[in-house]
């Protein structure tokens, strides 16, 4: 089902922190021509949640990386918190990125060499936040998500659902406008995909940072503000949302 929100993705929205108006994606290699996506256009409210389904193989982590600007479209737009993004420098992308962006993938990607607390400070300290404020910042943000006791230990010393809760607490450290999470909770068992999953939820609500995820688990997309399902390269809106 589609209705006005993704009709009319153009329309101006002071809420609106990220946009997406006719993507295209086309793989080309020799005579093989691959169209993922086509005319993809859709927008995120501040503060809402939104979760992307649909079967593999479809283009749901290719659209979150072109989302994210880790991939380039072969044809239309992608803004966040109004900027056009094809129209930045690499630079400044990548300071776009570091600013109102946060990601959290299926694999947690923490720096095996370094602890948790210097994993989650790395965006704070990539932004320029001096050193003192990071660690206090990431060091709160880590208790939040029941770490305060591991702020010293490495990835290796964690356990799966320890290392994707600092995943989380990396990606939200700097307060972005829209995290986007690639099935953030499939290598986690059951009872850990579903505390991980609350847990974002609930920080979704403190902080006010809009979520993307891309997701192949139905119950727990259907606790999301609005599920979208990605078929034959477009995006198509479920009447299954439900949030708890």
């Amino acid at each position: 089902m589609s209705d006005s929100r993704l009709k009319n993705p153009s329309a101006p929205n002071a809420d609106v922190v990220l946009r997406a108006v006719g993507v295209a994606k086309i793989y080309e290699e020799g005579n093989l021509r691959t169209d993922v996506l086509h005319d993809v256009s859709f927008h995120v409210r501040r503060n809402e949640t939104v979760s992307i389904v649909g079967a593999s193989g479809t283009g749901k982590s290719t659209l979150l990386h072109i989302l994210g600007g880790l991939d380039k479209a072969t044809g239309g737009e992608v803004e966040v918190e109004g900027q056009t993004m094809s129209r930045l420098s690499d630079r400044a992308r990548g300071e776009l990125r570091n600013r109102s962006l946060g990601f959290i993938y299926q694999f947690h990607h923490l720096l095996p060499e370094f602890t948790a607390l210097e994993n989650v400070c790395m965006p704070l300290l990539i932004r320029g936040t001096p050193i003192g404020q990071a660690r206090e910042r990431a060091s709160e943000l880590l208790g939040r998500v029941g770490l305060g006791m591991r702020l010293g230990h490495k990835p290796g010393e964690l356990s799966g659902g320890e290392r994707q809760r600092a995943a989380v607490a990396r990606a939200l450290v700097t307060r972005p406008a829209c995290v986007l999470g690639d099935e953030p909770t499939g290598n986690l068992d059951e009872d850990n995909a579903a505390q991980v999953y609350e847990l974002m939820l609930e920080l979704n609500r403190e902080i006010g940072t809009a979520l993307v995820l891309v997701t192949h688990d139905r119950g727990l997309a259907a606790r999301m503000d609005r599920t979208l399902e990605l078929r034959g390269g477009k995006l198509h809106e479920l009447e299954i949302a439900a949030r708890a």
